[in-house]
């Protein structure tokens, strides 16, 4: 059995066709989706979690790759046990609610595949995020399975053009190993990738009557890629589409740094950013950032050192109003840095259909609230905004051609103020907005079917 895996950086979604249509899946009751996360009780129990759910020699293969890991883990496991605490993991909405619950507990993770392509890592970080992306595709392919009735040993996972900004061929192929080891560690016998903007492109392709040129425009929750392709229904049994993608780029910049950008403009000045030193000096503004860097391993390790406690405690004695920088302390005391982004999320989610929202801030200081808009969140990304219009324009620079017509897909894409400044950019070519999650994982599953048909 054939799927296409949309691995995405806030949503995995999973497709298979029928009847010569996609049918995205359904993993749980109604829901085709599951939230990019994971929550363990404790981050040692990870590998040892993942070795249970491997079979054959990938169990044996597994046991020798990571015995220290194990060995570690059982403590870890001995631990909880005595404590009376599940040593179960949860993925999506269940793992966000319980992080939720009580931030100061347990591991929480969002959006791996922010890190896959991140370079330095040692080798014990990239196998462990490797372990973290096995456990996230058993839980994807055994609900799969459960829904089809059938064993799924074939996928195609989408990729982004690339996955960091640095060191970019090398990035990809770090990235590619770990999602190609994770995926065949699991139990899928063949693994292909394809780009997600083309992906995206094979769906809208499927709608058109005549050849047209297509610019796909693809904002994800962790990269921003474009693709200019030449589409028409006579193309869509090729297996090789080669000469007709004109053009690729792609950046590591997407709907989390609209999340991200939207907290530090919208959130971080209750928490004492832009507020002034008892010397009349501005705010430095470096922990305010580290804080929310939630996709950036080296930032969110400085934020929450020891060390880096002690000289916030000193700059909210120097504040000059140290009672709002105090709240800074807070959230590294209690870990909210993902609670922060996930109100700036659901908060750009609100504004989408409203011009205002308002986010509570209840865990941070008793009755804090505030109030962002449109405006604010347009403001707060003018230059993630800039970088996406220059995404666009180095394609069409790259295909020696302009497009007929702009196709829009991503959670983002589901924003008014992205629309709205995507259409400014090529004023009079018509710009289609599509399924927000779905035109990828059902492109995906196309390309399944060409190639493994």
């Amino acid at each position: 059995m054939m799927i296409g895996f949309d691995y995405g950086t806030s949503n995995c979604g999973v497709a298979t066709m029928r009847n010569g249509q996609p049918h995205i899946i359904p993993l749980l009751g109604d829901e085709s989706y599951i939230a990019s996360n994971l929550y363990a009780p404790s981050r040692d129990v990870i590998t040892n979690w993942l070795s249970q759910q491997l079979v054959g020699t990938q169990h044996a293969d597994f046991l020798a790759a990571r015995k220290n890991q194990l060995q570690k883990g059982q403590s870890a496991l001995r631990e909880l046990k005595f404590d009376g605490i599940s040593s179960e993991l949860l993925f999506g909405k269940m793992a966000l609610t319980q992080y939720l619950e009580d931030p100061e507990e347990g591991y929480y993770i969002k959006s791996p595949k922010s890190f896959l392509g991140a370079s330095g890592l040692a080798k014990t970080q990239i196998q462990f995020f490797e372990d973290i992306v096995a456990c996230m595709m058993s839980n994807v392919k055994k609900l799969t399975e459960q829904t089809l009735q059938k064993e799924v040993t074939q996928t195609v996972i989408g990729r982004p053009i690339n996955f960091q900004g640095l060191h970019g061929e090398e990035s990809n192929r770090q990235a590619i190993n770990v999602l190609t080891n994770a995926a065949k560690r699991v139990g899928f016998k063949d693994v292909e990738f394809q780009y997600e903007p083309v992906a995206a492109g094979f769906e809208f392709e499927a709608s058109l009557t005549k050849e047209t040129r297509v610019l796909v425009v693809d904002i994800g929750g962790g990269t921003s890629d474009c693709s200019m392709l030449l589409m028409s229904p006579d193309f869509s049994n090729n297996d090789n589409r080669n000469e007709h993608l004109l053009a690729h780029t792609g950046v590591r910049i997407a709907g989390n740094d609209f999340d991200i950008q939207l907290a530090l403009q919208g959130i971080m000045p209750s928490l004492g950013m832009n507020s002034l030193l008892k010397t009349g000096k501005p705010m430095p503004t470096a922990n305010f950032r580290q804080a929310l860097a939630i996709n950036n391993i080296n930032e969110q390790t400085e934020f929450y050192s020891a060390k880096n406690r002690r000289e916030m405690e000193l700059l909210s004695r120097d504040a000059q109003e140290s009672e709002l920088v105090s709240r800074l302390l807070t959230v590294h005391d209690h870990k909210l840095s993902y609670q922060l982004v996930n109100a700036a999320e659901q908060a750009k989610i609100g504004l989408s259909d409203h011009e205002e929202q308002t986010i509570c801030l209840n865990d941070i200081h008793d009755s804090l609230a505030v109030s962002v808009s449109r405006a604010t969140l347009k403001q707060a990304n003018m230059r993630t905004l800039d970088n996406i219009a220059q995404l666009m324009t180095s394609a069409v620079a790259e295909a020696q051609c302009q497009p007929e017509v702009i196709f829009v897909t991503g959670g983002t894409a589901k924003s008014p103020v992205l629309s709205e400044f995507l259409q400014q950019q090529m004023p009079g070519i018509p710009l289609v907005v599509g399924d927000h999650f779905g035109s990828v994982t059902s492109g995906l599953a196309r390309w399944a079917e060409r190639i493994y048909r």
